[in-house]
Formats: C-alpha cells, structure tokens, sequence
C-alpha cells in the first residue's frame, strides 16, 4: 500500500478510509487534507487581489460549514498578499429586541435577514466604503440591543472588510453597496466519500456531526439539543441561505477527509448516552449505526491537525480566536 492508493478524489470510498487509518496512513491523509484546504485559501486571496476594487468580503454558507475558520483562515492569506482584513461582526447588528420580528408561533424570529438592522449596516458599510469613519455596535445578547463602546474603524488604502454570516449573500444585507467591490464566498463541507458503489456520506450528516460535537464542547447542548434542533436548522437554511449560492463568485469546500473518523470519536459516546424514552432516539441509533461503519482517529494522531484546521472550530485547540 502506498499514501498515493489513498489520493482524495470522488471516488473515495469507506472502505479506503478504514484501511487508511488501519495501515497507518492517516497522518498523510490530514497533511494532504489540510494542504488542500492552503491551496484553495491561497487562490481565493489572489483572485480578491487581482480584483483590485474589492473592498467587502462575504463569507456565507450552512451551519457547521466552517464559516468563521474559514473567513479567519482567509483572512491571513490576504495579509500575505498586503491587504489588510479588517473583520465586522454581523451579529453586532441585530435589532433590539422589541424590534425582532416574530415567527409562525410567535418567537423572536432570529434566523430571517430582516432580524438585522440593515438600514444601519448599508449605512456604515457605504461610508466605510467612502473612507469614512464609523462607530461599530457591540450587540449585548443578554439585554437584547445595540451597545457603543467607541469601537470606531476607518478604511485605509489596503484595508476590506470581511464580513461572515448566514445571510452574507443576500442582496438585501449589503444593498447600499456596488456589486464591484464585492467578493462573495460560498463555504460548504461537501462529502467526497462513498459508503458504498451507490450511496455516498451525506452532507447533512456530515454537518449534523460537526454541530453535534461543537455544541457539546462549546455551548453546553447535548446532542439530543442537537438533534432536536436540526429540522429547525435545516429548514432556515432552505429559505435563508440555499436560493443566494448560486450568487457567490467563488465556492469553498470545507470538508476533510479524516474529519469522519475524528467526529466518532467525540460523538459516538455521547449519543450512546441517548436513551430509547428519548424523542430523538431513533435518529441516534441511525447516526450509531453509521458511525459503526468507520474506524476511529488513533488517538495519537490528533497531534498532526494543524492548529489552525478547519476541524479545530468543533474539537477545540485552534490557535485562531473566535
């Protein structure tokens, strides 16, 4: 066996992937995985570059894409080709809360665009755009509206701001500005693997475990949280996020070819603690039953996933702040 039987492609099957990690390839895989994701980071930033008029980058795409890696990752590309990234928030610009508007059942409706201020974000995103100063908001989740704390920024001649959200691509968010001097980003982690000669890893599932296992580390949500959440999640980004792709100028895929292995390590014991009382205790024998499937991430290879890696947002020890 060779790390070259192990090339990523479309073709990719489980079957390889298991044996990969059984021979000993593994670490290659997440060097060439990682070495990848470089590549596409680097061209993006040259292709911005060669733009000449950009002077906003969206960054949009579903949960659990890896969004704001992503944008972070981006971002030190463009340093490297001069251009200094400067980094807006757009939950900052939610409205206060009286002014959210309310869902079907009456909840605060936090996922529609129109839950943003965008009067107020066109506003300061055209006189940045101008070369003028503007006092960014800090938004306090807790009393639910917009606070100032001085936070004033101020376009140089290099500088562009990078925005990341779920809503970064709808037209409607940033209408105050000119399509030119926008560079629209696409992330999604689209699943290159087979289970098999007719089915393929699903990209839903892919996410739902990256989400699972981030909430858990990150934001105390169990993954029956999760789970529970996840038609709500996708149904969001069916009206919200899925009709504006076709409006990115460039498309990132996000996915790692070790990540499957990697998840089930983290989730798989987690959702074994799912008892049959639960609501979503048959979607968790599903996922189990998949994750049976694969062959865990040897501990000892955690070591060789980059600190800046993709995976780092939902494992933990990235070296990037967020």
């Amino acid at each position: 066996m060779t790390t070259e039987s192990y090339k990523m492609s479309r073709e990719f099957s489980l079957e390889r992937l298991n044996k990969a990690i059984q021979y000993g390839f593994l670490r290659d895989m997440i060097h060439m995985s990682e070495a990848v994701h470089e590549h596409g980071f680097s061209d993006i930033a040259d292709e911005i570059l060669q733009r000449g008029d950009v002077k906003l980058v969206l960054v949009a795409g579903p949960s659990s894409s890896g969004k704001t890696t992503s944008s972070k990752r981006l971002a030190l590309h463009l340093r490297v080709n001069r251009i200094n990234p400067v980094v807006i928030e757009m939950d900052n610009y939610f409205l206060d809360r009286d002014k959210t508007p309310l869902d079907e059942n009456g909840d605060y409706d936090y996922e529609t665009v129109y839950a943003l201020d965008l009067d107020l974000l066109n506003d300061h995103l055209q006189k940045l755009s101008e070369g003028e100063e503007v006092e960014i908001p800090n938004y306090n989740f807790a009393l639910g509206k917009k606070e100032y704390r001085g936070n004033k920024i101020k376009l140089k001649e290099n500088d562009i701001v990078v925005m990341e959200g779920i809503h970064a691509l709808n037209p409607v968010l940033t209408s105050g500005i000119d399509d030119s001097m926008k560079y629209k980003l696409y992330v999604a982690p689209l699943s290159r693997l087979k289970l098999d000669w007719d089915n393929d890893v699903t990209t839903f599932d892919n996410r739902l475990l990256r989400r699972m296992v981030r909430d858990y580390q990150f934001r105390g949500i169990s993954p029956e949280g999760t789970i529970l959440r996840w038609p709500k999640v996708r149904a969001g980004e069916q009206k919200y996020i899925y009709p504006y792709k076709e409006l990115a100028d460039s498309m990132f895929n996000s996915s790692l070819m070790y990540e499957l292995p990697l998840l089930k390590c983290y989730a798989e014991p987690r959702l074994k603690g799912i008892t049959p009382n639960s609501p979503v205790y048959e979607e968790a024998q599903r996922i189990l039953d998949f994750l049976t499937q694969i062959t865990p991430i040897i501990p000892s290879d955690l070591n060789a996933i980059p600190p800046t890696s993709i995976a780092r947002e939902f494992i933990g020890g990235s070296s990037l702040t967020y």
